[in-house]
């Protein structure tokens, strides 16, 4: 069950999109912690700003404990959605999956803390998916498939079954993983990429079939 009051580690594009989950879901952003100050503030919460605004929100905060921590980072910004998770578990707050009632969770997956399972978005049997993950719009993970912590699956994408996908790496919107490969940790897979081959570590690929390209 989500709790009432929501903080989100990030106020931008990625926010928006789960306020309106949050919502959806019954809860409500009590406040918002962002390291840019120019980061508009979500409407009725609480702003704060600066490599310090965590702290700075547990200072004014009665009971902390009973806030669910939503790590709001978007894009390839993997390891920034992990050192998020990291900080939020030491405050002690709770880290729920945020999980879309239009999207698809076969009973036997997992879904790891501070992940998010958007609208339209499927994973399936026996996928399991870590921390800090976003499966975005529309994107499916297929039968057996295992994401690791920090990783993004853009819109659209499609992982197909016994894949493995490590560590912070990004699949963007409209990639296809072919079965059985795996994804090196902080890759990134490219829009509309057609994946036949596994992907090295830090690799950056692209086209159908996809190859390696310079970052």
């Amino acid at each position: 069950m989500l709790a009432l009051d929501c903080v989100l580690w990030g106020a931008s594009g990625h926010a928006k999109v789960l306020t309106s989950l949050i919502h959806l879901l019954g809860g409500r952003v009590s406040a918002t912690l962002d390291i840019n100050p120019d980061t508009p503030p979500i409407l009725g919460a609480r702003a704060y700003y600066g490599s310090d605004a965590l702290s700075l929100w547990l200072d004014e905060t009665a009971d902390p404990h009973r806030y669910t921590g939503v790590i709001c980072i978007g894009g390839g910004r993997g390891a920034d959605r992990q050192y998020a998770v990291e900080k939020f578990r030491a405050a002690g707050l709770c880290l729920n999956s945020l999980i879309h009632p239009q999207a698809f969770v076969d009973k036997t997956a997992s879904i790891g803390e501070g992940s998010h399972v958007l609208a339209g978005a499927v994973v399936g049997a026996q996928a399991c998916i870590g921390s800090g993950c976003i499966v975005n719009h529309n994107a499916s993970i297929d039968h057996e498939s295992t994401v690791a912590d920090g990783v993004h699956i853009a819109p659209g994408a499609t992982v197909c079954g016994l894949v493995q996908i490590d560590t912070s790496a990004f699949i963007g919107a409209g990639a296809v993983i072919l079965p059985r490969l795996r994804i090196g940790a902080h890759a990134v897979v490219g829009a509309g990429a057609v994946v036949t081959r596994s992907v090295a570590a830090h690799a950056v690929v692209a086209g159908n079939p996809a190859k390696p390209i310079s970052k």
